[in-house]
């Protein structure tokens, strides 16, 4: 099926985990799993992902991001330069202050890239379907790390870890990949609050890159919680001067705020809107969905959106998981018919 000229659907990049990875990423730690055993069950969750998404018609999907079973901290296998630290806080409920960090003891490098080939040349061969690749930023990379040695300050880091996302986009791109997204949150963190050097920051990572481009700014998932102020009119109108297609922004969750920003600003990019609450249990209807995305139509042009959940599924249950894609392509649907009349 081809993709849709309006309304097209896609996802924001991790998809909900089997609960049998889980277990599999327990044996892992433990030591009882051998490489062909790991191999074969991140392959087969991958397999998952994709058949979910499929099912779900979903019109871009993505690997579902099994190979780094918690986001951001499955890069941290392929940067070399880091020693794990103990959690900052182990007693209570799990946040951010709870996952393990890394201390910074040298220059990072990563030396066999991020995986991002493997991931997109493995995808490539289980689908037909049109596929997004989705690759961490510095400044989120950066946000669990703490600097012992090898930096003055961490804003030589980020131009570090800027430069080895350029390389590995590029090497995604040499492998057959045409849309890439990068998964930054805003400009409020406690690395840099300077807008104009996150922006700096993301164009070097795309630089040169030869593909469509998306630029994610995410508030921060885990356990459904934010991390971040939840906040996109401050980056404009400096980030009109993005080398991004498209921004995927987070609507649903914050109860539709700030979609007038196309309106505002004049922005030039399409607008990946989020009209899916991932941090919510309840599933959407696709009358929800469609309701949702004539509120956007209202101050964006139809052929400038696309259609995706708020973030990642990666703390989704599986099952709630599938449910909301498929409220989501139904309610797509929805508006689409409206719209051809």
């Amino acid at each position: 099926m081809p993709i849709p000229s309006l309304l097209p659907t896609t996802v924001v990049g991790s998809y909900a985990l089997p609960p049998w990875l889980y277990a599999a990423k327990e044996l892992i730690q433990a030591g009882r799993f051998g490489k062909r055993d790991i191999q074969e069950t991140i392959e087969d969750a991958t397999i998952v992902a994709i058949h979910d998404q499929t099912q779900a018609e979903v019109d871009i999907i993505s690997d579902g991001e099994m190979r780094r079973f918690d986001f951001v901290f499955g890069f941290f296998d392929h940067l070399t330069g880091l020693r794990p630290l103990e959690p900052l806080r182990k007693m209570g409920p799990s946040l951010y202050d709870s996952v393990t960090l890394h201390e910074v003891v040298d220059k990072i490098d990563a030396p066999r890239g991020f995986g991002l080939v493997e991931e997109f040349i493995f995808a490539r061969k289980h689908t037909d379907k049109p596929l997004k690749i989705c690759c961490a930023g510095p400044v989120t990379i950066a946000t669990p790390l703490r600097i012992a040695n090898g930096y003055k300050n961490p804003e030589e880091l980020l131009w570090d870890l800027a430069q080895l996302v350029n390389k590995e986009l590029k090497a995604v791109v040499a492998a057959g990949a045409d849309y890439i997204q990068v998964d930054e949150p805003n400009t409020e963190t406690n690395l840099v609050r300077d807008v104009k050097t996150t922006l700096e920051l993301f164009n070097a990572c795309v630089e040169g890159v030869n593909a469509k481009i998306a630029l994610h700014i995410c508030f921060g998932n885990l356990r459904g919680r934010p991390r971040n102020p939840r906040q996109y009119s401050p980056l404009f109108p400096t980030f009109l001067e993005a080398k991004a297609d498209e921004f995927v922004f987070e609507f649903s969750n914050r109860e539709m705020a700030e979609i007038d920003l196309w309106q505002r600003f004049g922005i030039k990019q399409k607008l990946g809107a989020g009209v899916i609450d991932v941090k919510s249990f309840h599933y959407e209807t696709p009358e929800e969905v469609a309701a949702r995305i004539r509120r956007i139509l209202q101050v964006v042009p139809p052929e400038q959106l696309v259609i995706n959940p708020d973030c990642g599924f990666w703390e989704t249950p599986r099952w709630i998981a599938f449910r909301k894609l498929r409220a989501m392509v139904e309610g797509a649907k929805i508006v689409r018919k409206e719209l051809q009349g």
